[in-house]
């Protein structure tokens, strides 16, 4: 997903227009083994490589997902690299993958698509590279050539990158801060190289070019907003502390700070970020937590606001949101993130905001799913909102939501909660185990609305002391896919968004307060 929003950003723009090193990139916090296939997955991890160059349903590393370009251009499908000599990178040399990470050249010697993000990877230690290399020459090798490219002319012509290249890349490995502490380097390493944070967190003046895209200030992608990531109080990551800055990293919620991970930085910690060391994330923490204040926008609340309770949004916040965000926007300690402050609703652009109250969000840390509240609102409802949440309490975000962006969103916004995507899965084994033995599948078929509270009430302490490790969070979402699998979707006597949200938040509440059913 990080790639895809990439590609977007990047197809924007062409429209438009060390020793050090080494200690830096392996000294810190490496994978307990030394094996260089061992370092490179470790590194291929880092890199979320997995993410896009896996199909849907498709065998990992074999490609195939395709990347539909804005604007009508077209699409492009993601190359095999597994080990496949007839399809995949089986016959690439050590200088073919090398010319490719660092410089953005095929083994055929065509420009490769900024898409790739070899404007970070040209900073990885030699090293580095070639551990990856070997790591992905360790995978068994998958026959799957690559799907037709469908981009209108001229953006088809890869020589055409050269002006891109010419103006807004330059190659050279990683430097180290020689003022910097041996923590910091590392983390500046991971994040300006494998974990090419800039690709998605960069501004979006100059899209691509790592060096000079508005560091790390925040961006627009793939629909979502990817927040400032630099010290400023308001936007950006100034009032964290490192250590709620490492939680969140490893886990998308922190205790001490509202909101929880949302959209494609949800699949980076889950992929990536809870599998990597807790001395890599700690020190991207602490690189983090150098960077200097860089707002983007003059906080103001404009004069439509100044009287909260007769601002635009403010009736369809009391009918929609506040029984849960409460009245002065502080939601519920332990179970309902606060509004007031988060940084999702702070940040300079408010697709996040506008893609959660439409898609909802998953049970995550301590905090109860979010149900997908705007599936039965209407497109000016949404927007009005969203300005009203960034504009009130004591926010002072610009109030840019529009009718017309939310009804582009909502096209885009395909969750289950929302009703709209395939019932999801649940991924944890244990967990899998613990709802097949307690038959959850079979106690919640044909759920009825009223049979909700004393079903999950039994239910649940059969399945905690089946999976008494898995966290309150998992339980949510695991008992609300089985749900979603298995259920009536027209015949719980509701719509489905708002069924689906009832369940979610009945089997929280008992995690909670389980003594509530037996009253």
């Amino acid at each position: 997903m990080r790639r895809r929003s990439v590609i977007r950003r990047t197809l924007k723009t062409l429209l438009g227009s060390s020793a050090l090193a080494l200690a830096a990139g392996t000294a810190m916090a490496q994978p307990a083994a030394s094996d260089l296939v061992e370092k490179g997955r470790y590194l291929a991890t880092a890199g979320d490589c997995v993410a896009c160059h896996t199909a849907p349903g498709g065998k990992p590393f074999a490609g195939g997902l395709y990347i539909n370009f804005p604007g009508g251009i077209g699409k492009l499908a993601t190359p095999n690299i597994t080990p496949d000599k007839e399809t995949g990178i089986g016959n690439w040399s050590d200088d073919d993958f090398k010319r490719a990470m660092h410089q953005g050249i095929s083994k055929n010697g065509s420009y490769l698509y900024p898409a790739f993000p070899f404007p970070w990877y040209t900073r990885l230690t030699d090293d580095d590279v070639a551990a990856i290399k070997a790591y992905l020459f360790s995978l068994e090798p998958v026959n799957a050539p690559r799907k037709p490219t469908d981009i209108a002319f001229p953006f088809s012509i890869r020589e055409g990158l050269l002006a891109w290249r010419l103006a807004f890349f330059t190659e050279g490995r990683f430097k180290p801060d020689p003022q910097a502490s041996e923590q910091v380097n590392r983390g500046a390493y991971l994040v300006g190289g494998p974990g090419h944070c800039g690709a998605c967190h960069n501004g979006s003046k100059l899209v691509g070019a790592s060096q000079w895209s508005g560091y790390l200030e925040g961006g627009t992608i793939d629909g979502w907003y990817a927040p400032n990531l630099s010290g400023d109080d308001k936007e950006g990551l100034g009032l964290w502390n490192e250590d709620q800055l490492f939680t969140y990293l490893k886990t998308g919620a922190a205790p001490g700070r509202a909101g929880v991970v949302a959209g494609p930085m949800r699949q980076v910690i889950e992929e990536s970020l809870s599998k990597m060391s807790d001395g890599d994330v700690r020190a991207i923490a602490a690189y983090l937590k150098t960077l200097a204040p860089k707002p983007t926008y003059t906080p103001d609340v404009k004069s439509d606001f100044k009287q909260a309770s007769a601002a635009p949004g403010a009736d369809t916040y009391l009918n929609r949101c506040v029984a849960c965000h409460r009245p002065d926007g502080q939601g519920m300690p332990g179970a309902i993130p606060a509004l007031a402050g988060n940084g999702a609703v702070l940040a300079k652009g408010p697709e996040t905001v506008i893609r959660v109250i439409l898609g909802g969000l998953d049970a995550k840390g301590e905090y109860a799913t979010m149900p997908a509240v705007g599936v039965g609102m209407t497109d000016a409802e949404v927007a009005a909102v969203t300005n009203y949440v960034r504009q009130t309490f004591g926010n002072e975000a610009p109030p840019t939501a529009e009718p017309g962006q939310v009804a582009s969103l909502r096209k885009e916004t395909q969750t289950m909660l929302a009703g709209n995507a395939p019932c999801e899965t649940v991924s944890n084994p244990m967990l899998a185990e613990a709802l097949k033995t307690a038959d959850a599948a079979g106690q919640l078929k044909d759920l009825k609305a009223e049979q909700m509270l004393p079903r999950i009430s039994t239910l649940l302490p059969a399945v905690r002391q089946a999976a008494p490790q898995v966290s309150s969070a998992d339980l949510v979402n695991g008992l609300t896919a089985t749900f979603c699998q298995v259920a009536d979707h027209k015949a719980t006597g509701l719509d489905w968004p708002t069924t689906i949200g009832s369940f979610a938040g009945v089997v929280f509440g008992q995690l909670k307060s389980p003594s509530r059913a037996e009253k």
